[in-house]
């Protein structure tokens, strides 16, 4: 093609490059990849306090409407707590991962739930060493030395059942959120001490709302029953977090681990002590006895709570 030499060159218009909108659901990913931890615990305590709204409304909490929870096993927390209990720390960890991290996250979450490949001496440890502190603590406690009483044969044959109840209940309920997904990340965030404290009061607080129902000893309990309860899972949450380091993040432990507390408490513990108060006194109990095992775990391991530096290096 011939042109004209005195002609200007011709111009090439370009049009502007526009990229398309982001989508909602690009936006809310977005937003939650900003903050995993607070869109997780927002989400735990809003979901199961709003379930948990018929519990506490019942005749088995403030008595609003007139509304039975009926009873399995004796209790109406089956019915009333457990709902809510499943739906709220389990949801949130998959709502998030999902969001934050893809299938590749869920992979992660899910591998260190079915983590049991841990030493026999771990399993040996809890399923007798939780018990153990706890009765012996007892003993310490005023008045229970004078009336304790010898496990009958009834009581240890009814224990394993108790366990296994607790371990796919309260435990599965809970520890798949609290020690599965948010530990690594506040261990990641904050260090062990100051994530696993988090953690303790966070956890603590989800529990508030059941103390105004049948859970909580309603309509005895007073105001210090949730102060001790908060107060006694900061230090129970650092002998978790221990356990949960030192077995690779092995999440069944912790579980069982969980389920021994609750089922030595509501099992064992009443048996060999049946003067004291089985409502009020086991947090007291307990809030002593982690507090002398945590001392012990941070003196012996310099606040690192076996966190090993390449766990600590990711989430």
């Amino acid at each position: 093609m011939r042109t004209n030499p005195g002609s200007a060159a011709p111009v090439t218009r370009t049009q502007p490059q526009t990229t398309a909108p982001a989508s909602r659901l690009d936006r809310f990913r977005g937003v939650v990849r900003r903050r995993p931890l607070t869109w997780f615990f927002g989400l735990a305590l809003a979901i199961s306090w709003i379930a948990w709204l018929p519990y506490l409304a019942s005749t088995s909490g403030l008595g609003l409407i007139d509304l039975e929870i009926p009873q399995v096993l004796g209790t109406t927390q089956f019915i009333g707590m457990l709902p809510g209990a499943y739906l709220g720390p389990i949801t949130a960890a998959l709502i998030v991962t999902a969001t934050v991290e893809g299938r590749d996250g869920l992979r992660r979450w899910s591998r260190r739930l079915v983590n049991w490949k841990v030493g026999w001496r771990w399993y040996l440890g809890v399923l007798t060493g939780v018990p153990a502190v706890l009765l012996v603590t007892s003993l310490a406690y005023p008045g229970a030395l004078s009336g304790a009483q010898g496990i009958a044969l009834a009581v240890l044959a009814t224990y394993v059942p108790l366990l296994v109840v607790q371990f796919f209940t309260t435990a599965l309920a809970e520890e798949p959120g609290w020690r599965d997904f948010a530990l690594p990340r506040l261990q990641h965030r904050h260090g062990p001490v100051v994530g696993t404290i988090i953690l303790g009061l966070l956890w603590g607080a989800w529990h508030l709302p059941l103390f105004l129902t049948e859970w909580g000893g309603w309509p005895d309990a007073s105001w210090v029953q949730p102060v001790l309860f908060v107060a006694t899972c900061v230090p129970l949450s650092m002998v978790m977090t221990y356990v949960f380091n030192r077995t690779g993040g092995s999440v069944p432990l912790i579980m069982l681990l969980h389920a021994s507390i609750n089922t030595t408490f509501s099992g064992v513990w009443p048996a060999i002590f049946p003067q004291l108060d089985w409502k009020h006194t086991p947090v007291h109990i307990l809030l002593i006895a982690s507090v002398a095992v945590a001392a012990v775990l941070l003196a012996a391991t310099r606040g690192r709570l076996g966190l090993r530096p390449r766990d600590a290096d990711s989430a």
